[in-house]
């Protein structure tokens, strides 16, 4: 069966171009492949390529060469997603990589409204060493959030992070700027037009601890330009609707405020 993935609403562009907003794109579709000779599944990602380029649906070339470039890079590690094969067909190129089919951490917390703080600790130290991984090749990922973490199989707490279409490869000496994320969970930096770097990753971390441990999002604003603002003046807040039992309010508020390790 075919499914689009879930992702939060497009949020569009601002008026300068420079400022365009960086979602990843819709134009992807997820299909489950089989081995004919060893009958083992994999996930098959359809990335649906741009024809024109002044046309706004599909993915450029560039894009997608990238993401493919990255997943290649990485490879290998046990809390990151395999690419196995890469195929093209006249209208897309076709991902065929490593079947995780636990479902998203969002369904998860969803489920469970929020985790215990050692439930929580063993996916955070889980996200920091695939992120240890990506950052150590000079990889940031710029899209960590509980829908791009998925749980292996059902029932096991292994979790590997997925979709790379936003990673960047910023080697030393570079500097990579761009207004791309989800919005709720972009650094300052992002918003600010400055440079990105594994500190990006590691700010998105804190904001999933925090919706680990309540269930809440702690920058989520009414208005794309309110959550801004929020993320800007580091101005959260533990909202009533949100409860956190003994412990998770101190370790919630230290994770927003976590910066990069020295890995």
């Amino acid at each position: 069966m075919r499914d689009e993935l879930r992702r939060h609403q497009n949020i569009g562009g601002s008026d300068e171009p420079q400022c365009k907003f960086n979602e990843t794109p819709f134009d992807s579709v997820f299909d489950i492949v089989v081995n004919k000779v060893t009958g083992e599944e994999f996930a098959a990602k359809f990335i649906k390529k741009r024809r024109y380029a002044t046309s706004r649906r599909g993915v450029t070339r560039a894009n997608i060469e990238r993401e493919v470039l990255v997943l290649r890079l990485v490879g290998g590690h046990s809390n990151v997603i395999e690419l196995h094969e890469v195929y093209e067909t006249p209208s897309d190129v076709i991902l065929v990589l490593e079947l995780v089919s636990g479902g998203e951490l969002f369904d998860h917390v969803c489920a469970r409204e929020c985790l215990d703080e050692v439930e929580a600790a063993a996916f955070v130290r889980q996200i920091l060493l695939g992120l240890k991984h990506l950052h150590s090749l000079n990889i940031v990922h710029l899209d960590i959030k509980p829908e791009n973490v998925m749980l292996k199989k059902r029932g096991d707490s292994q979790v590997k992070l997925i979709d790379f279409g936003l990673s960047r490869l910023i080697r030393p000496g570079h500097s990579v700027k761009d207004m791309v994320g989800t919005p709720e969970f972009v650094a300052p930096e992002v918003v600010n037009y400055e440079a990105l770097s594994p500190a990006t990753d590691m700010w998105a971390l804190g904001v999933v601890t925090y919706i680990l441990l309540s269930g809440g999002s702690p920058f989520l604003g009414d208005t794309r330009d309110e959550t801004f603002c929020n993320i800007t003046g580091v101005n959260y807040h533990f909202s009533e609707r949100v409860s956190f039992c003994c412990g998770r309010h101190e370790f919630s508020e230290k994770s927003l405020k976590m910066t990069v390790v020295d890995w």
